[in-house]
Parts: structure tokens; sequence; C-alpha cells
């Protein structure tokens, strides 16, 4: 009983610590009563998932529409919408330096003065993996103004594109403001009812977090134990470590300096939002606790927060960024291949606009690598290698990401003149 009233980021913790070792005693295996645990883990955390993923497209509608028409004139939404983005490029950007400036300083493909191609087994063809990045190359970037204004946008919300719903909602937010005030009070009514609906519909669905996240945890752990990190450990870790430094320094000296707000109440006030992120590697999915966390534990308003968090979920990817230009200097390292300004120059700019704009695809991240490989003159086979420990390096930049969206939240509302935001009573 005790146990329930911990805070919620708690028990997401708790559940995540038993689930190390959950995972790892009952392997793909193990069961009871002809139901091995795999399965359940797999059936709760799939529900958990589900639950989530059912709240994003009226979520995201309801938000935007009601925010950019609560914003009001053109010239505050202009000014929003530039602050918005000259930040999501700025950290993505700073993000993806951390990580070419540690990948160059460790060079993990480099092993005893050796390129590591014949230790990861290069030589070996996954044709899984060939399948999945064939067919894609640079044209996939330009394809992202294709999938702003989709054909039919029912669809595109079914499909899961949410570039396109944003563009349509941004689009409906600002129109609506320009019918007359009779029609535009009922829809205005109508769209914010729906958002604080979907809020509490989210907060019921979050109380079960703990659950959901012990059993997605608990499935990796048990897929795939630890002992496929041993041949790509300083790969691992220099993707880890240059996270971390652009989760616990860059992001908090952006707070500091501009948003001039205390960091370590930010991460207090994200706990639930960045440990839900960890387990279920989404973004999207873990927008609708992303906005609760904003709003109630940082302060900021739901007219900043409305417009800025949707956005982000979708083409603010700092931790992705990042891990795209590690993994295309890993692999380019691996095969003894010598990169001069020029070559990684291309490759900061490809990681930069293949983190917007890949997104929305399945595999996103082997779909951008296998871009910047191929403006490089890399084979794909080379993303083979790094499968194993994907996964995990997945829920962590998810959680930088999101992690990332929250401190542009906070940065921009106190840009827009917010006061009252991470002080202790909403810190707490």
């Amino acid at each position: 009983m005790r146990l329930l009233q911990l805070k919620l980021h708690w028990q997401i913790l708790i559940a995540l610590l038993f689930a190390l070792p959950a995972g790892l005693l009952s392997g793909r295996d193990g069961g009871l009563f002809g139901v091995t645990f795999y399965a359940v883990f797999d059936f709760v955390g799939t529900l958990f998932l589900n639950a989530l993923k059912m709240l994003i497209v009226p979520l995201i509608m309801a938000s935007i529409i009601s925010g950019i028409a609560g914003i009001g004139s053109s010239s505050a939404l202009g000014r929003l919408g530039g602050r918005t983005l000259l930040y999501y490029l700025s950290t993505s950007l700073l993000a993806i330096l951390v990580g070419l400036v540690l990948v160059n300083l460790i060079a993990p493909g480099i092993v005893n003065g050796e390129p590591a191609q014949q230790r990861l087994g290069l030589a070996v063809d996954n044709h899984d993996v060939m399948d999945k990045v064939s067919g894609h190359g640079a044209g996939d970037v330009v394809g992202v103004f294709l999938r702003m204004v989709p054909v039919n946008i029912v669809a595109a919300a079914a499909d899961g594109q949410m570039l396109g719903l944003i563009f349509f909602s941004l689009l409906y937010g600002y129109f609506m403001t320009r019918i007359g005030t009779a029609y535009a009070e009922v829809q205005y009514n109508f769209w914010h009812g729906v958002f604080k609906v979907m809020m509490l519909i989210t907060e019921w669905v979050i109380r079960f977090a703990p659950f959901g996240v012990f059993a997605l945890v608990a499935r990796v752990v048990a897929d795939t134990g630890f002992a496929a990190f041993a041949p790509l450990a300083w790969f691992f870790l220099t993707v880890l470590s240059a996270l971390a430094v652009h989760f616990f320094v860059v992001l908090p000296l952006l707070l500091r300096l501009i948003g001039r707000v205390h960091p370590w109440r930010h991460y207090k006030a994200m706990a639930p939002a960045l440990l839900t992120a960890f387990s279920t590697a989404s973004s999207s999915a873990t927008l609708p606790l992303t906005l609760e966390c904003v709003e109630k534990n940082a302060g900021v308003s739901n007219r900043t927060s409305s417009f800025v968090l949707p956005l982000g979920a979708t083409v603010n990817m700092d931790g992705t960024a990042l891990y795209e230009c590690v993994a295309a200097m890993f692999i380019a390292q691996a095969y003894g291949l010598e990169l001069g300004f020029a070559v990684q120059f291309t490759i900061v700019t490809l990681a930069l606009l293949t983190s917007i704009g890949v997104a929305g695809v399945p595999a996103a991240s082997l779909v951008a690598i296998a871009i910047i490989l191929g403006s490089i003159g890399l084979p794909l086979e080379g993303i083979a290698m790094i499968l194993a420990v994907d996964r995990v390096l997945d829920m962590c930049r998810t959680a930088v990401n999101v992690y990332s969206d929250s401190c542009g939240a906070v940065v921009i509302a106190r840009l827009e003149g917010e006061e009252g935001i991470l002080q202790e009573k909403t810190a707490a």
C-alpha cells in the first residue's frame, strides 16, 4: 500500500529496477503452466503502448488547435514559431557536434590501431537490414515537405504521419481565429474541451505506467540479455557518453543561461516522462505524459506547451541526430575510411536533416543512417552490426529527445515572459 503512495517517478524507477532481474531470470523460455513470462511481458507492454498511442492523434489535434487559437495575433504566433524552430535546430546541431567530437576522440571503430571490420564480422550479409533500408536515399529528405501536406488527413493520422497532422492542425487553429466571433467561440470551446478530456484520460492511463514500464523493459532484457553488448562496447559507451554530455551539460546550460531556471528542478519535474520515454522508446507515445509534466510540474502555460511539445515530438530529435552521426562515423572507422572535414560536414548536415525528415518512417534511424552511409560511399551492411545494441540506445536517445522538447517549452515560455516556471511549488 505504501508503494502506491509513492510519487509516480519513484514507482516507475522501482519498476525499472525489478524489470532487469526479471528479464534476465526468465529469458525467452521461462514460464509457468505453459505460458512464458516473455509472452506476458509482451502482452502487458504492448497493451500499455497501445493505450498511449491511442491518445496521440486526438491529443495532438486538440492541443495544437486550441493552443494556436489561444495565441491570437499572427505576430505572436510568428514569434513563438520562430523561437521554437530556432531552438530545435540549435539543440539538434549541438547534439550532433557533441557526438562528432566524442566519436573522433574515442574512435570506437578502431581496435589496437586497426579498423574493426573483421572483428565485427562486417562481411556477413544481413538481408533483413538491407530490406529495411533499401530504396531510401537523399530524396527522403525532400519527401519531408510532401508529408507535410497529406492527401488525406484521416489516412495520415491512421498511418501515424504526425508531420501532416501537425501542419493541418496549425492551419486549422490559425484560420479558426479568422472566422466570425460566434463561430470561433464554439470551435474553441469544443477543441479546448477535447483537450481537457484527453488530459483526464491521459492521467488515468499513466496510473498503469509502472506496470507497462516493467513489462517493456523486462521484455527487452529477456530478448537480448547483456552478452550482445561485448563486441560493441566502445560504440555503446561512446553513444552513451555523448548522450550524457548533451543531457547533463548542454541542455541544463541552456535552461540556466537562457531560461534562467534551476536545471535540477526541471529534472524532478520531468522524471515520470523521462522514465516512460526510456521504457517505450517513443517520443510520440510519451507526448501525453510530457504535456502533463511540463504544464503541471514545470508550470509552463498551455499556450506555449500545446504548440512547442507536439511539434517537438515530431521534428526535434537531438538524441536521434547524435546517434546517426556517431553510428555513421563508427561504421566509417570500422571500414578504415579516412574522413576529412568535407565528409564530416556532410555527415553533420545529413544527420541534422534526416533527424527531422525520416522520423515518421519505419526503422527511422536505420533509414537515416543508410542515407548518410550512401552519401559517403559506404556499403549498407555496416548497419547490421549495430543492431545488437540499437534497442537499448534507442531507449536512451528517446529520453534525450523528450527532455530536449521539455527544455524547449521552458526556455521559450521564459522568453515569452511567463512567470512562476519551475518554482519550488510547481517542481514539487
